[in-house]
Formats: C-alpha cells, structure tokens, sequence
C-alpha cells in the first residue's frame, strides 16, 4: 500500500491505534450526518477491516488521513469503485474528517493528492464523486478541485433509505491533458 504525502498530511495505511478514534467519528450524529445511521464500534471496525482488505486487492482504497506535524488521526481519504448498485461507474475520489479537523482545507487537500495517484499512479481517465443534494460541504470540496456537476447526473441513490439521504449529486474530472 503506498502511502501519499501532502505539505500538511499523511495518508497511510490504516493502524490499530486509529480504531478508537474512527469509532468516534462514526457515532459522532454531525460527521454521519449525509451518511446514514451512527455505527457501533463493532461496526466501524468492520469498515477499516473491510478498507483494508479492499486496498489490498485492489491497489488502491481509504487511506487513514494523518496531520504531518502532530501526527494525529483525522479521517479517512481516498478512491473507491462505484457500487454496482449505482446507475454510474468509474472509481470514485472521497473523504470523511473528525469534526474539528472541518474548515482547514485537509479535505481538499487530500482529495487533490489521491486525484493525482488516480490519474498518474492508476491511469484512471476520470474520477467522480457523489453526495446528498444537502452536502453543500463536500459539494465546495469537490468545485475547489476542479470538478463539475452536470445536473442531467444527479441521482437517487438506491442504497438510501426514502428521506433525504437519497436525492444525491455526481461531480466528475477527467485526467489533465484528455478530452471528453
């Protein structure tokens, strides 16, 4: 698992001592708050086993977001494949932070470093990213790096329950240097 590093940060492979700290972001209501119900720690554990597992099948996944200067662990950030179940496919850029590390661009920071080791590491030719319609955001997110919304994209997301986590909006950019 090759690890990314930016001015600020570190994304890395995942270690046990960022279980606790994912468990908190999990059952934190405001983190989870475009993302479904809170998770128990059973759960979240899971989910980094699961990342693991992914990124090394794969070559690529979630990397665990870690601030260069403290060390500390503030999230997740990374490329994933589009769910079957999804009406788009391709792979897809995301993130998820604590809450006190919102509002210091880390989010756009690693998004753009894991957009690079898409397109030169993986030869991706695009990469899209998806949220609800109300993760205005994530939405910022993705505009700051350069990606578009085609609103003929939007979606409902046949994993979310009826409310509002299902109306969502897909972002797109394609690999600098190619057309279409």
């Amino acid at each position: 698992m090759p690890e990314l590093g930016t001015d600020r940060l570190l994304l890395r492979r995942w270690q046990e001592s960022d279980l606790e700290p994912w468990a908190a972001m999990n059952a934190d209501p405001e983190v989870r708050e475009h993302l479904g119900e809170l998770l128990a720690r059973a759960q979240s554990d899971a989910v980094v086993a699961r990342m693991r597992a992914d990124f090394d099948e794969r070559g690529f996944g979630w990397w665990a977001l870690e601030v260069r200067d403290t060390g500390e662990f503030i999230g997740r950030a990374g490329l994933d494949a589009v769910g079957e179940d999804m009406p788009f496919t391709g792979v897809d850029v995301g993130w998820r932070l604590k809450r006190s590390a919102w509002g210091h661009g880390y989010a756009t920071e690693a998004a753009l470093a894991c957009l690079a080791f898409g397109f030169e590491a993986l030869g991706l030719r695009e990469v899209v990213a998806s949220t609800t319609v109300n993760n205005l955001r994530s939405q910022a997110v993705m505009r700051r790096i350069g990606m578009t919304r085609d609103p003929a994209d939007d979606f409902e997301d046949p994993s979310a329950p009826e409310g509002p986590l299902r109306p969502c909006v897909l972002y797109r950019i394609g690999r600098p240097g190619t057309i279409g």
